[in-house]
């Protein structure tokens, strides 16, 4: 039984995903703004959902969205755990695992 390849447009968009959590991240932490760091979550956010109902239709999408907002939300209080930034690596390497397997076709 042959596994089916991972497409490019797949590649790019789990990697888009996890980028805007760490980007997100960063960009608050960086600027001292949450809502700037939240401003970039979104728009990656909402990038990646048209890319994801482009490729795999709305139910893969709203799933994949979910998972996005359930990462940045469990990062929080995992972060008092094991520290911010691995919390935030946690949350993007789970979401664009996530996106890999949902959007193989």
């Amino acid at each position: 039984m042959a596994s089916n390849p991972i497409n490019s447009t797949a590649l790019a968009t789990s990697a888009l995903a996890a980028g805007g959590l760490l980007g997100g991240f960063a960009v608050a932490q960086r600027s001292k703004n949450r809502q700037l760091g939240g401003a970039v979550l979104a728009a990656v956010g909402v990038a990646c959902t048209a890319s994801w109902k482009a490729s795999s239709g709305p139910k893969v999408a709203g799933a994949l969205l979910g998972t996005y907002l359930v990462g940045f939300g469990v990062s929080h209080p995992l972060a008092k755990k094991i520290g911010a930034w691995p919390a935030v690596s946690v949350a993007a390497g789970a979401t664009a695992a996530a996106s890999l397997v949902l959007t193989r076709h």
